[in-house]
């Protein structure tokens, strides 16, 4: 999977977008669903901060902890997957992005979603999973239709990972509502499949743009290509998060996550990241999977051993590699496809700071058996997507500047 503007894999060029007559915001898959994330990340963790003070109460169908889960990956992390699959598919087939009422249909889906999990409409359980799984449907049917038009095949697999998705989703919510009893592996479903997504798209946009850069400074030194130890960790990977979601606890998914994060800490090291540390909108895809190789590592001592919580484990991989990649891909989407340079700004480069901060206050809070770095690591989620927003918004709302 290329990335959507450094690396395309299409027949042709790029396709010009139509002229829609309405807001940039619809103009452009990223647009709306970028800013979705960065609002919804921003809110939703305000929410459940005041609801763990005692502030406010949870009117709808889920608990507290229960609505936190699945709106931080489902909701904000499933809204910045849609924003860059809209934008990256067109160039990968070369056909006509959604955009205008078509687009705008999907993000009220998805509006739609957050209303009926979080609000008290008195609907049953049943209406309740349609109106959530109805914004995952669609764009799954979406992105297939896309990609098999535009005889993409290499891209298949996120359409694989589409599907299972929409699967985590609605097992987890049929368990939550009260229609199953299904126990956690639904929420590790849908955790193993961002953790893949994040091996799989990361190792291809972060080696291709950390070469880019290297060879516009005329570095001599390029990232490791993708190649069979590539496809082999991947395997390796996909393997490991089986195992942990079929059983969390035990040696052989303890050594399966073990290997994981050897074969993606390799990965890492090869693609020079070192060489970029002057450059926050680079360095920071770097951290990123970092924060992916150490929840793998977590995942597999927490497996063999209860002196690793497995609430470290799971934040350093939704706090860490998801906060962390979400920011990074929407902060560089965002300045590429709105025609500014690909170069970091003093609030893009707090905003990655805020996030590594509120990674590591999230995962030392169970390490350090206090309840204490709950709120800083809170807030400073917060401060990171409020930081994000307050440079991207603008450009996000407003038309690309005519050169």
């Amino acid at each position: 999977m290329a990335g959507s503007g450094e690396q395309r894999e299409r027949r042709g060029a790029v396709p010009r977008y139509r002229a829609t007559g309405g807001p940039a915001l619809l103009s452009q898959g990223f647009r709306p669903f970028f800013l979705a994330a960065g609002l919804w990340a921003v809110a939703a963790m305000g929410l459940f901060l005041a609801m763990l003070a005692g502030l406010i109460g949870l009117a709808g169908p889920l608990d507290g902890i229960s609505w936190h889960v699945h709106e931080m990956l489902f909701g904000v992390v499933g809204a910045a997957l849609a924003g860059f699959l809209l934008t990256a598919i067109p160039n990968w087939t070369g056909r006509l992005p959604l955009q205008g009422a078509s687009l705008a249909l999907l993000v009220g889906l998805w509006l739609l979603a957050r209303l009926a999990l979080g609000l008290p409409f008195g609907l049953s359980p049943g209406a309740v999973l349609v109106l959530a799984l109805a914004f995952p449907a669609i764009l799954l049917a979406a992105c297939a239709r896309e990609i098999v038009a535009g005889r993409a095949w290499r891209n298949l697999p996120l359409i694989v990972a589409l599907a299972v998705l929409l699967l985590a989703d609605g097992l987890y919510l049929a368990d939550r509502l009260g229609l199953a009893d299904l126990g956690g592996w639904p929420m590790r479903l849908g955790l193993g499949v961002f953790a893949a997504l994040i091996s799989l798209i990361g190792g291809r946009i972060i080696p291709s743009f950390t070469g880019n850069w290297l060879k516009a400074r005329g570095e001599s030194v390029r990232p490791a290509s993708f190649g069979p130890f590539d496809r082999a960790a991947l395997v390796v990977t996909v393997v490991a998060l089986i195992a942990w979601v079929a059983v969390p606890e035990g040696p052989v998914t303890g050594l399966a996550c073990a290997l994981a994060a050897l074969v993606n800490g390799v990965r890492l090291a090869r693609w020079q990241g070192h060489r970029v540390l002057g450059e926050p909108l680079l360095a920071v895809l770097h951290l990123g999977y970092g924060w992916l190789v150490v929840s793998l590592g977590l995942l597999g001592a927490g497996a063999i051993t209860p002196a690793i919580p497995q609430v470290a484990a799971l934040h350093a991989l939704t706090v860490g590699a998801m906060g962390t990649m979400i920011l990074a891909v929407m902060s560089r989407a965002t300045l590429g496809h709105t025609g500014r340079r690909l170069v970091s700004s003093p609030g893009l480069t707090a905003a990655f700071a805020l996030i590594t901060l509120a990674a590591l206050a999230r995962v030392a809070a169970p390490v350090m058996g206090t309840d204490a770095l709950l709120l800083p690591a809170g807030l400073a989620w917060i401060a990171a997507f409020a930081s994000f927003l307050w440079v991207t918004a603008p450009l996000l709302l407003g038309p690309r500047p005519v050169k």
